[in-house]
């Protein structure tokens, strides 16, 4: 399969029965390449209330999205991910919890997130030499009003704003809700998900996943870390 952009993931193991509902709950399994059912939840139509997030699949972004730079190939940047993965060791977070970002649902991390944020920002670094640089267009588009120095600077050296010190661990759930649709999603995640979240919740592998021309993120390859702390 061709792929048109690349991104570094979390993407969590497909066994536990906390991954599966929410796999179900977007509507895309990355693994299988394939749509698959929502959950039946009577008088709840999923599909809108997922539409924005569904093409990603269940994650959590580490390095965003990029196109390949030139003289640089997929099979490299594999192999890179490989080589970062075999240096870092797995993350051991207190656990997972259900959280509001703006008016969108996302599981966000419980505890000392320092061990995250430093596999996130070695997936960041020391994989840029495989990212294009954006065109002045695509730049543009990602600008947004009010955004920090911090985020411009990201944006100019990395090509996102919120990496590095700005990076924030999430798997997101939905788009962007009405408040009072937002409360009433929250409440149901609550009872039906929070319930099956493991403690502690342990990040054992990146994953090396692509864009294909339908605009759809697939799994490529997942990667253990096998690091020492």
């Amino acid at each position: 399969m061709t792929f048109t952009r690349y991104a570094i993931y979390y993407v969590p193991g497909a066994d536990a029965r906390w991954s599966r509902f929410a796999t179900q709950w977007l509507g895309w399994d990355m693994a299988l390449g394939q749509p698959v059912p929502h959950p039946d939840i009577a008088d709840l139509d999923i599909s809108p209330l997922t539409e924005t997030p569904r093409k990603y699949g269940l994650h959590a972004t580490l390095k965003p999205p990029m196109r390949l730079a030139p003289n640089h190939s997929a099979d490299a940047l594999r192999a890179a991910c490989e080589t970062l993965a075999k240096s870092r060791a797995p993350v051991t977070l207190d656990g997972l919890q259900l959280t509001r970002i703006g008016r969108f649902l996302a599981l966000g991390a419980i505890g000392d997130t320092s061990d995250l944020n430093r596999l996130a920002a070695a997936c960041v670094t020391e994989l840029d030499q495989y990212r294009a640089a954006p065109s002045k267009e695509e730049q543009a588009r990602r600008v947004r009003p009010n955004m920090s120095q911090a985020h411009l600077a990201n944006l100019a050296q990395w090509g996102y704003p919120h990496v590095l010190d700005n990076f924030r661990f999430h798997i997101t759930l939905t788009g962007k809700l009405p408040k009072p649709r937002l409360l009433q999603v929250e409440t149901l995640l609550k009872d039906r998900l929070a319930p099956l979240l493991p403690v502690p919740y342990i990040l054992s592998q990146i994953a090396l996943v692509g864009e294909a021309a339908d605009g759809r993120f697939h799994l490529i390859e997942q990667f253990k870390l096998t690091g020492q702390a």
